[in-house]
């Protein structure tokens, strides 16, 4: 898709007199008077990307439009900047014409806001705002290294590990503790730290496209933890600004990755057709074909549930067969990413199970849960915890009324060890949904379960 110059505001630019660089000094000094530190890292090659055809976002193109008008002594509106506002930084976000680096400033710091947060949460999941673009888009932002600032700050490849460390660090707690606990500190890091690599100077175009990666897999997984946390408004943004950064690190396996991610959260929120269409995505082209064996078998399987989400049974069970292959075919000899540690035989069998369950397969699906419920690690206590509540539902949907009764007591001891998850949550308000007609039928354990259940949901509400 090819992004149009934005020649409107080129042309104020020369009437103004202003290279990029005074632009976007003129810019910081607007934003400062207004209390808005988050946008004083404004640097030149903002201003470039802009002129290429990059939509600022949130309060910037406001910001740009005063400094202009203060020059010219006249008022400059954002349309005749060829601007665009978003009403929000969440819509911001998600407008794939926004500069991506632009775009994560301003959502973390509004994100950070107490005062402002209402900006983001004020909406909620747009399955319309997901309309992915072409392919070119994506050649195109691989292609398009930024306009590098010569007083900017100088990054390498240590600050890239440090990134992808301090990201591996969040992930491996997001899995022990659910997605609510810690995200706040992530998105602090994300808005200083990442935000202020992203405009800084590169010893080569491949630490720069490394540091992009960094910063999308970091992006990527605090949107993952909103998910995870129930928050599908704020994971949308996080997830697009991800994507976004993905792109432009030329980084097709990790865009399939959070094209999966954003397919597992449409699942959950009940939208098939689109997981399917984001699942598809996920495995086209070099998004799979590049991607590591445990990473092809993680894009894989999640993609069989949304084809089993829809009805095709024949192609979801061809799908699943080819995720427990690439998984079959991963090894130690494979350097594999650091987002695919959680995904192996405890992951692949949860997804399996989710796959049977949605085919009616209830037999084959309470033996894939249990599989992954005795193959699962202890570091992994969250997704255990969702599990177990999969695997209580489908047992009481199977007339097993006890069996159940007894997983889910396991699911919930689980749980009250300090689990922080949305999604964990969800499955115990499923559990009273479920329990509720054999309670009113007086059968004790069952009446027993589901006073445990309301009394945790008190907790946690």
């Amino acid at each position: 898709m090819a992004r149009n110059r934005n020649e409107r505001f080129n042309a104020l630019l020369k009437e103004a007199d202003w290279s990029r660089a005074p632009a976007a000094s003129a810019f910081v000094r607007v934003a400062k008077e207004n209390n808005l530190q988050e946008y004083a890292h404004i640097a030149r090659q903002h201003v470039q990307h802009w002129v290429a055809g990059h939509q600022p976002s949130g309060r910037a193109p406001m910001i740009m439009c005063e400094a202009l008008s203060r020059c010219l002594r006249r008022v400059v509106t954002p349309t005749e900047a060829g601007f665009t506002a978003p009403d929000s930084p969440a819509q911001g976000a998600l407008d794939w014409r926004v500069d991506p680096v632009i775009a994560l400033n301003d959502l973390g710091s509004t994100d950070l806001d107490p005062d402002r947060r209402s900006l983001l949460r004020g909406g909620v999941y747009s399955a319309a705002a997901l309309a992915l673009p072409g392919d070119g888009w994506w050649l195109e932002m691989a292609k398009e290294p930024p306009t590098a600032d010569r007083k900017a700050q100088r990054v390498g490849r240590g600050d890239v590990e440090s990134v992808r460390e301090m990201t591996l660090a969040f992930s491996r707690m997001d899995q022990r503790r659910g997605g609510g606990h810690g995200r706040t500190a992530l998105v602090e890091y994300l808005r200083s730290d990442v935000a202020r690599y992203l405009v800084s100077t590169f010893p080569s175009d491949q630490v720069r496209r490394s540091m992009y990666s960094a910063a999308a897999e970091a992006s990527y997984l605090s949107g993952w933890m909103a998910f995870d946390n129930g928050e599908h408004d704020l994971a949308e943004p996080y997830f697009t600004v991800g994507l976004k950064l993905a792109a432009r690190a030329g980084d097709a396996p990790l865009s399939g990755h959070i094209l999966c991610a954003m397919a597992h959260q449409a699942l959950d929120l009940g939208l098939p057709g689109k997981a399917l269409e984001l699942s598809s995505a996920s495995v086209a082209g070099q998004r799979y074909v590049s991607a590591t064996p445990r990473e092809r078998a993680l894009l894989g399987v999640v993609h069989a549930r949304c084809l089993a989400a829809t009805g095709q049974e024949q192609a979801a069970a061809k799908t699943l067969l080819r995720a427990e292959d690439d998984l079959r075919s991963a090894h130690d000899g494979i350097e594999e990413p650091d987002r695919t540690f959680f995904f192996g035989e405890a992951s692949l069998a949860h997804e399996t199970a989710c796959v049977l369950r949605d085919l009616n397969d209830r037999k084959g699906a309470v033996g894939q849960f249990g599989r992954s419920v005795r193959t699962r690690g202890a570091a992994f206590k969250r997704t255990h915890a969702v599990t177990l509540g999969y695997l209580g539902a489908t047992q009481i949907s199977a007339g097993n009324v006890e069996e159940a009764c007894a997983t889910w007591s396991r699911a919930l001891d689980a749980m009250e060890d300090g689990i922080y998850s949305g999604r964990a949550r969800q499955r115990v308000v499923e559990m009273r949904q479920l329990l509720s007609p054999y309670r009113r039928r007086g059968i004790p354990v069952a009446a027993e379960l589901e006073t445990r259940a309301a009394d945790y949901l008190r907790t946690v509400d």
